[in-house]
């Protein structure tokens, strides 16, 4: 059975209590006349019952008007004492979480009035003890703090950006660099952010492609698990706007203590205790125009080298020509050498154009790692297998050898053709092999039986390449070229054996010294990398653990159905109950219509701030992609929900994440307040009211009460999320539809 509202525990309550008092004094009287009539002899009795049986009716009505009137008394002093108590309860425990500065106020009695004064001076006690603690603890961290302090000052004035990942992918930190090139990256023409933002608590994959992530991380296990001193990864990815990016992948180890006597590594073998990993940074460097420019250059050099043949041939053919016949008329000599002045201008003003148009270009090459021979084939085999389903052996690869090498499209290609042989030809056993030959190394994908027919082959090459589900527009021939450009079949008849050859280029090895077992310095503490591996059912979730989108919406007027539209949308997110402000969506939205003098003075837009701004077509995607993989937080959601959703369709989104509000929230944790309105509740909770009526103002506002709110649901009972909105669902203004 659903547990009735307050106020409606309350008039039950109070009825319960007046009906009580109505029966007691009935059930008195009626005492009292049974001991009178008891008393009486026969004949009193007859004569006081001749007497009373007339007036019956008036007796009746008499006990009724009495009873009414003791009851229309009663009734003040009971919802006094019953109601009383429980309004002192609900603010005693903002008083106790959400506002300490709050104070109890009660002025019904004399009675409430001295308990309301006890629960204060209980409060300021208890402020002085906390006040005291607190400012201990601020003196034995001041030091740490300014430390953290100073590397997070250097961290975000750093030119090259950073994001720091735990192993779920979420993002712990990221600093200004890094928030521009992907905010930049992800902008449209309208400067709307078109998805893939970065933020605190987002997912990472949504800027980097997952399985290049996961690449990355297996090579640095693997070097981690070899006790190796560079635990380091290095790729190019390109984003979704075809920028390209290199990145530099350092692990973040989890603490652990080293074994007091541990035996060195022997070549090829791997540790027994591998160092535990708790996330990762990223470096970030956008060489976009770096490898555009060696694209123009490239192109520059092969016009410049093919426009120059003719024209040496011309210049050769005159001086052979002058060369052959010294007893030219001076006529004819004077035009071949005429020729030759020209071809001799013309060349060399190409060759200046070329100079002055490239002068500034810089040299910019695909990134390839430099990482030990021995790794390479072992995450080759992983993934081949991974998606192969026969066996792959490993030929014996020396242990000193290193090479350089694009290590995810690599081992992206051998598992393509992998699965091409065995669909293809039956193909289920393979051998890899990594050689060195003088100056470069062989990688050999080899398997035996009958030769692949060439013209197969060939085909191969040039057809994107695909892994199990996951496709690239890279091809063989592609990954070839990013390897120096030399890869072919080969056909080994008396061993009956095939084998695809890609020649990589030799690095130099890297001395095989210990890992540093020194503590690294601890740059972040973040609660985010302790949650690896949870459930994404938000509504089982505690509150706490929940990243929040709290939005408000300005509209041309309070009727969605009737026409208004949305003239402004404003956000802020909210992750680990923290307000990020520097995470924020505010955008203003051409109505496409005239307003009314009415709203404009309630959230002060004009239509001359409107004009020119884009249409909700194109802000509610930026908009969705913004509040992508939260639950959203509102102040009457329900009037801003109808705006967004009557505009889903023709925008091609839909808002299907969980929505909680907040003034059905209050109404959950202080039922007995009489008003609920954003201004009350913050006043309540001691948050500062600053730019109402603007939607990103609104919603800062609104995610300072929320913050404070959650504490309050949890000392309330309600600790998930589906508690939390089916308590919101029971309350008054849950029936309140637009």
């Amino acid at each position: 059975m659903a547990k009735p509202h307050f106020l409606e525990s309350v008039r039950i309550k109070v009825a319960l209590a007046v009906g009580t008092l109505c029966v007691t004094l009935l059930v008195a009287i009626a005492g009292v006349a049974g001991a009178l009539w008891a008393d009486l002899n026969e004949h009193e009795r007859a004569a006081l019952r001749t007497l009373l049986e007339p007036h019956d009716v008036i007796l009746v009505l008499a006990l009724a008007i009495v009873g009414g009137a003791l009851g229309f008394v009663a009734a003040p002093f009971a919802r006094i004492y019953l109601a009383g108590p429980a309004k002192l309860a609900e603010q005693a425990r903002i008083m106790l979480g959400a506002n300490r500065a709050f104070r109890v106020r009660a002025s019904d009695t004399a009675e409430l009035e001295t308990l309301a004064q006890a629960f204060n001076e209980l409060a300021n006690q208890r402020d002085a003890l906390r006040s005291d603690i607190e400012r201990q603890i601020r003196e034995s961290q001041a030091k740490l703090e300014e430390e953290r302090n100073r590397l997070a000052a250097l961290v975000s004035e750093l030119a090259q950006g950073i994001v720091a990942c735990n192993l779920d992918g979420r993002i712990l930190l990221y600093n200004s660099r890094a928030r521009l090139q992907f905010t930049a990256l992800a902008r449209g023409d309208q400067g709307l952010a078109a998805g893939g933002l970065i933020g605190l608590g987002r997912s990472i994959f949504s800027l980097i492609e997952r399985e290049l992530i996961d690449h990355a991380l297996d090579n640095i296990t693997l070097r981690l698990a070899r006790g190796g001193p560079r635990a380091l990864a290095n790729f190019v990815t390109a984003t979704r706007t075809g920028q390209l990016i290199r990145v530099q992948m350092a692990p973040v180890l989890a603490p652990s203590p080293a074994p007091a006597h541990e035996p060195a590594p022997t070549p090829g073998a791997v540790a027994q205790n591998r160092p535990a990993l708790a996330g990762y940074v990223l470096l970030l460097e956008n060489i976009t125009r770096s490898f555009e420019a060696e694209s123009r250059r490239d192109q520059a050099l092969h016009t410049l080298t093919e426009g120059s043949r003719a024209t040496l041939a011309n210049i050769r053919a005159a001086v052979e020509t002058l060369s052959s016949y010294p007893d030219m008329e001076a006529a004819q000599r004077e035009r071949f050498i005429d020729v030759l002045g020209e071809e001799v201008r013309s060349f060399s003003e190409r060759l200046e154009a070329t100079a002055v148009q490239h002068a500034d270009s810089l040299k910019a090459r695909w990134v390839l790692e430099e990482m030990r021979a021995y790794d390479l084939v072992a995450a080759a085999r992983k993934a081949i297998e991974a998606r192969f389903g026969g066996t792959v052996d490993v030929d014996p690869v020396a242990p000193a050898l290193w090479v350089r090498a694009d290590s995810f499209s690599l081992i992206r290609a051998l598992a393509h053709l992998a699965q091409r042989l065995h669909a293809a030809f039956g193909v289920d056993e393979l051998r890899l092999r990594l050689t060195q030959v003088r100056q470069l190394a062989e990688l050999d994908l080899v398997w035996p039986g009958t030769a692949v027919p060439l013209d197969a082959l060939q085909a191969w090459q040039h057809q994107p390449m695909k892994s199990g589900v996951e496709s690239s527009p890279l091809t063989l021939f592609d990954v070839a070229q990013r390897h120096g450009g030399e890869a072919w079949f080969a056909h080994d008849a008396a061993a009956a054996l095939s084998c695809f050859r890609l020649l990589l280029p030799i690095a130099q090895a890297q001395p095989e010294t210990p890992a540093d077992t020194a503590a690294r310095p601890e740059y972040y503490d973040f609660a985010l990398f302790a949650r690896t591996g949870e459930a994404h059912a938000f509504d089982e979730r505690v509150l706490a653990d929940l990243h929040y989108t709290v939005f408000d919406t300005e509209t041309t007027g309070l009727a969605p159905d009737d026409g208004d539209q949305i003239i402004q949308v404003g956000a802020v997110r909210v992750v680990n109950l923290r307000v990020l402000h520097n995470e924020t969506f505010d955008q203003l939205v051409d109505p496409r219509r005239r307003l009314g003098k009415a709203s404009v003075r309630i959230h002060g837009i004009t239509e001359d701030m409107l004009r020119g701004q884009p249409a909700i077509d194109e802000v509610l995607p930026a908009f969705h992609a913004f509040c992508e993989d939260t639950v959203l937080v509102g102040h009457n959601a329900a009037f801003d929900m109808r705006f967004l959703q009557l505009r889903e369709s023709s925008c091609g989104v839909r808002f299907d994440q969980p929505l909680l509000d907040t003034l059905l929230l209050s109404e959950v944790i202080h039922p007995a307040q009489e008003s609920h309105r954003l201004e009350a509740i913050a006043q309540r909770l001691g948050v500062p009211i600053e730019a109402r009526h603007n939607a990103l103002g609104d919603a800062l506002i609104t995610a300072r009460v929320f913050v404070r709110m959650i504490g309050l649901l949890a000392d309330a009972g309600f600790h998930t999320l589906r508690e939390a909105r089916e308590a919101a669902a029971k309350t008054p203004s849950a029936r309140v539809r637009y």
